[in-house]
């Protein structure tokens, strides 16, 4: 009888440690390599004087069915956002929520100077569309930008500009909407299907979690690759490590570096978060907050102590302002967030 392949994982995100997850469950046996100092990738969390602060403001979707499947929900204590956003625009506050959910908002968000009442009635439509997986049907073409998706469906553009857009931007890192529909799909749905939440320990939580389940040794930290040879690698060390099978669980521009590969550089999409601590709740309510006007360069804002009391000490708040839009390397941020 054949003896069980040996297999390397490159990157301990959460893809190399759901990825390590689901091969030791089956038997395999299995060793991740991590060049930095923690595990997680961009999902971490510091802990600095009482504040729990993600790596960039972030949100754990429940409805991803790959999610239900990896994680036990009721260990990460999710903690949840209200279902919709709260969108400023001209001065005030608007509620944008999904009826089924909180249909006590009903009357609000179909006042609200968001969008025409038609378009109301359109995202039930579209999110009924998402969850029976239908959007990219209705576009026969699931590369298509998100934006035709939204112009397909027929809002308005006072929609599309003071929601879709500052919500979308701030989940794509993109202002222009040209993610493909089949992305927009996926995660509208995702949004529809379960709550919007924080871990109670913070987003890095869920890699904790991922490892909770590995035999000890299984992730090798500090542990830079150079080069792959075969089902093998070279360490920056000048270490070498056999497997049988090779897995890599990096980003792009990593992956191809140590497959040898020469692409352009592709263009990389980010976003920049301050965090702010404050002495009194500046907005209640487990909400995100949209910038709703075209203006400025905030995206969202949102008091996460609302949502999760964990992320701040008693007595504090917890703010986060996130960032999309290139700024120049000179200019002032803070000022500017100001």
């Amino acid at each position: 009888m054949a003896s069980t392949p040996n297999v390397l994982i490159i990157g301990a995100g959460l893809a190399g440690l759901a990825c390590a997850r689901r091969l030791t469950n089956s038997g395999f046996a299995c060793t991740v390599l991590e060049a930095s100092d923690g595990i997680g990738g961009r999902v971490r969390t510091d802990r600095v004087e009482g504040f729990q602060l993600d790596r960039g403001f972030q949100v754990f979707l429940a409805g991803y069915p790959e999610a239900r499947e990896a994680l036990d929900y009721s260990v990460l204590e999710l903690m949840p956002f209200h279902a919709g956003a709260l969108v400023r625009h001209d001065g005030r506050f608007h509620v944008m929520s999904d009826p089924f959910r909180r249909p006590e908002d009903l009357p609000q968000m179909l006042l609200s100077p968001i969008g025409s009442l038609a378009d109301k009635f359109r995202m039930l439509r579209m999110r009924r569309d998402a969850l029976q997986q239908r959007l990219c049907s209705v576009m026969r073409d699931p590369a298509r930008p998100t934006r035709d998706v939204l112009q397909a469906y027929d809002f308005s553009d006072a929609m599309v500009r003071h929601f879709f857009r500052p919500f979308l931007s701030g989940v794509f890192l993109e202002s222009e909407l040209n993610t493909p529909c089949w992305i927009f799909e996926v995660v509208w749905a995702a949004f529809c299907r379960g709550v919007t939440a924080l871990p109670r320990d913070g987003m890095g939580a869920i890699a904790q979690q991922l490892t909770a389940t590995l035999p000890p040794g299984t992730i090798r930290l500090n542990q830079a690759v150079q080069e792959i040879q075969g089902s093998s690698v070279v360490l920056e060390s000048g270490e070498p490590c056999k497997a049988d099978v090779l897995v890599v669980a990096t980003d792009d521009a990593a992956a191809a570096r140590l497959r040898g590969e020469h692409r352009p550089s592709a263009l990389s999409r980010g976003s920049v978060t301050i965090y702010f601590d404050a002495p009194a709740v500046p907005q209640r309510g487990p909400w995100l907050i949209l910038n709703g006007d075209d203006d400025g360069v905030v995206r969202t804002v949102c008091v996460l102590s609302e949502t999760a009391p964990s992320y701040a000490p008693p007595g504090r708040a917890l703010i986060s302002v996130t960032v999309i839009e290139q700024m120049d390397p000179q200019s002032d941020l803070l000022q500017a967030v100001r």
